[in-house]
């Protein structure tokens, strides 16, 4: 397990970054594991990741599926809800608990809040465990000061699948649905039931969805 930047134990963020070094980022865990070829399975953050990373090394990634994710630059609305939130995360030190129904609601539609107390419960653990002055720094990276990449993404040649969840309030179907038509050749699915965590709140599904899609791409000799 390798902890994203500012995240687990990976060393705390000391400022923004960008799409570019996290894709430098996965070149760097591939070229130290001795690793010419890989599947990419990323969601939200990741799954932008992904994207750049199959834009920008091509040769490195065999398919990618990209899910609850976007390759639009943030909103009006959404840069001002965030630069809110991050200025709190900061002040604060972290999430507390008072606060946590705002990842929750980032993170969880209805059927998840009603139906997988366990889902709810790994997001509250979650947050709880956030190191907010580094943590800040990624939620501006990825949200606020996010740019457009769609550009970048109609440069993709290898097999993409982009998954969106109906429920995703982050990132709703139409705005995933526009990222995957930027992705020439890439495979577009709904699923319904779930929000912004598609894989923590469905994995049995979502699972096969990716096995049948690995099963039929057309993926690079070697």
């Amino acid at each position: 397990m390798i902890d994203p930047p500012g995240h687990g134990d990976s060393e705390a963020l000391q400022r923004t970054f960008t799409f570019e070094e996290c894709a430098r980022c996965i070149e760097q865990i591939l070229d130290t594991l001795n690793i010419t070829r890989a599947h990419f399975v990323g969601n939200s953050w990741g799954g932008m990741i992904g994207g750049t990373f199959a834009a920008l090394y091509p040769d490195r990634v065999g398919a990618a599926v990209l899910m609850n994710c976007t390759g639009s630059a943030a909103g009006f609305r959404q840069k001002i809800e965030y630069a809110v939130l991050v200025r709190l995360v900061r002040t604060l030190g972290g999430i507390p608990s008072w606060l946590s129904f705002v990842p929750l609601r980032a993170f969880a539609g209805p059927t998840t809040e009603r139906e997988r107390p366990e889902v709810i419960l790994a997001i509250r653990e979650a947050v709880a465990r956030v190191n907010g002055r580094s943590v800040h720094w990624a939620i501006r990276s990825v949200v606020p000061e996010r740019p457009s990449q769609i550009d970048l993404f109609g440069t993709i040649r290898t097999p993409v699948l982009v998954l969106a969840g109906v429920e995703d309030r982050t990132f709703p179907v139409e705005e995933t649905r526009a990222m995957a038509a930027a992705i020439p050749g890439a495979e577009f699915r709904v699923v319904t039931g779930v929000a912004h965590l598609a894989g923590l709140e469905c994995p049995r599904i979502v699972d096969e969805i990716i096995d049948d899609f690995l099963s039929r791409a057309q993926l690079p000799a070697g």
